[in-house]
């Protein structure tokens, strides 16, 4: 492992760092959401208030604390504040129905819920079952409900409630826990789906963080003159932690949104002179195909940054020639290495941007092993492992789980394949055996496949990414129908969009009485693949 690198702005923990980036240019603009305007100064008082406010409610340092919001101006406030004094924040995706974040809250022993209703017409704590009797019955752990929203849910924290009526004293004791917060504090936890189909947290620390994503600001280039969009959701860790830590260390200004919707972003593009926009390859082609990018001024757009899948070369192009960026970035990350291993630097040709995914951050070691675990010469493709200060802690409360994934020279084993060319160049050439990634969302065929065999009319299921020119790549199912039961595809879907967040809904549905099995009597997803093109 390589020498430690300083952060571009000191401070190794979230509450230092906010201090120190206040102290530093507290007139500057911190967060523009909607008709709030928020500079540096004013986001660390609405952090202290909140902060303050949370523990005068019974939330202590080492809790769990949930936030299940769109992005807005308050989920930046609301989780800085939490993790100023310490408290790990767990986001939930807007996406989940009620069962998938019942199991989050209940998995990590959340004390407080943060959420929104209203938010894509959906009330969700009306849908973990909240009625006022207790924040959310069936979950005796969460003693808390705050609405991030204007309209309380019943029970919960308005809040207006929340930020007013907090004293100097409660200030004072939510500083005194920000100054006894270490590096080694859990700073999120962030779920992911594996192999097995239940969603795993990977638990990530403070410093951690703030090392990777100060290296990551350092190598995008980005500084208090810069301006971003962040439509990538924070419950993902390319939203949050890509979006609203790279501010903060850079002294950036960060224009929350909650919906990726081009209309609403070309707007504030030209709005706010927007300088940097990340996201995954999805949102810049949505970008140029709108109609609303005619007469729109793109001309304050310098860099972008993107990744998630295979980015073609004449996107990259267009990108150029149609929104005026002048630097395209690629990066590769998973959760488990806190978003970010390799990615490519401002002075790379555009065959290096088009073809790779950049070189491993300063102290981040990547290896290419072989199924035996032996590595594999350059241009030879195989397992990506990667090693240094970006791995996880491990996944929460699954010890089996983590050293499956972590072997005891601390490598990481990502599960992607790919290979290192001679000069250090990552290549990826295939992701997770299974995963396809739809509009940048990681789906994981076996977590769809068990929320499927839960509908009462569905013996077995198989899942399939396939090619969608809007959304990069969308689900296939492949159904066997329980034995004298009837199914169709139409009834399936409408189950599914029922039942499980929206990007994980397959858009068509095989109805078979067989699928391909292999030697060991496995279903062939590479059979299914074939059959697909």
């Amino acid at each position: 492992m390589g020498p430690p690198v300083s952060l571009p702005i000191t401070g190794n923990t979230v509450p230092a760092l906010l201090r120190r980036t206040a102290a530093v240019q507290g007139d500057a603009a911190a967060v523009v959401c909607g008709d709030v305007r928020w500079t540096y100064a004013d986001l660390l008082e609405q952090v202290r208030t909140v902060a303050a406010s949370l523990l005068s409610r019974g939330v202590r340092p080492g809790d769990r604390v949930a936030v299940w919001a769109p992005n807005s101006e308050r989920w930046v406030a609301a989780a800085l504040a939490l993790q100023y004094v310490g408290v790990a924040v767990v986001p939930v995706n807007t996406r989940y129905k009620g069962e998938e974040a019942r199991d989050l809250l209940e998995r990590t022993g959340a004390v407080a819920l943060l959420t929104e209703s209203g938010f894509l017409g959906l009330d969700y704590a009306a849908m973990l079952g909240a009625d006022g009797s207790t924040p959310v019955p069936g979950l005796p752990a969460l003693r808390l409900l705050v609405e991030l929203g204007d309209a309380p849910s019943p029970g919960a924290v308005g809040w207006t409630e929340l930020t007013s009526a907090v004293d100097d004293a409660q200030r004072a004791a939510a500083d005194a826990a920000a100054d006894a917060v270490t590096p080694e504090a859990v700073d999120a936890i962030i779920f992911t789906s594996g192999t097995t189909g239940r969603p795993k947290g990977a638990m990530l620390t403070q410093g951690q963080l703030l090392h990777v994503f100060g290296l990551y600001a350092r190598g995008l280039g980005v500084g208090p003159d810069d301006r971003t969009i962040a439509a990538n959701p924070f419950f993902h860790s390319f939203g949050y932690a890509a979006g609203i830590l790279t501010c903060l260390i850079a002294g950036a200004t960060l224009c929350p949104l909650a919906i990726a919707d081009p209309a609403q972003m070309l707007a504030l593009v030209e709005r706010e002179r927007i300088t940097w926009l990340p996201g995954p390859p999805t949102i810049y082609a949505m970008l140029m195909d709108s109609p609303a990018r005619t007469g729109t001024d793109t001309s304050s757009l310098r860099l972008a940054v993107t990744g998630a899948s295979v980015v073609p070369g004449e996107l990259v192009r267009r990108m150029r020639s149609d929104l005026g960026f002048r630097q395209v970035l690629t990066a590769y990350g998973l959760t488990e290495s806190s978003g970010t291993v390799t990615m490519c630097s401002l002075d790379d040709p555009d065959e290096v941007i088009e073809q790779t995914s950049g070189r491993p951050l300063p102290g981040v070691e990547v290896e290419i092993r072989d199924p035996s675990g032996a590595l594999c010469p350059a241009g030879v493709a195989g397992e990506i492992c990667t090693r240094g200060p970006n791995v996880m802690l491990g996944y929460l409360d699954d010890f089996e789980a983590t050293a499956a994934a972590i072997d005891e020279d601390g490598w990481l084993r990502t599960g992607d394949v790919g290979y290192l060319d001679e000069a250090g160049l990552l290549h990826i050439t295939d992701r997770l055996k299974d995963m396809f990634i739809v509009g940048g969302f990681n789906a994981y065929p076996a977590e769809i496949e068990r929320l499927l065999t839960q509908h009462p009319a569905v013996s077995q299921a198989a899942v399939i990414g396939i090619p969608d020119p809007r959304l990069g790549e969308v689900g296939r199912a492949y159904v066997i129908p329980r034995r004298g039961m009837q199914l169709t595809a139409e009834e399936l879907i409408t189950w599914c969009r029922a039942n499980m967040a929206n990007y994980k809904v397959p858009r068509s549905v095989v109805i078979t009485d067989d699928l391909p099995r292999n030697a060991a009597g496995k279903i062939s997803k590479l059979h299914l693949r074939g059959t697909a093109q």
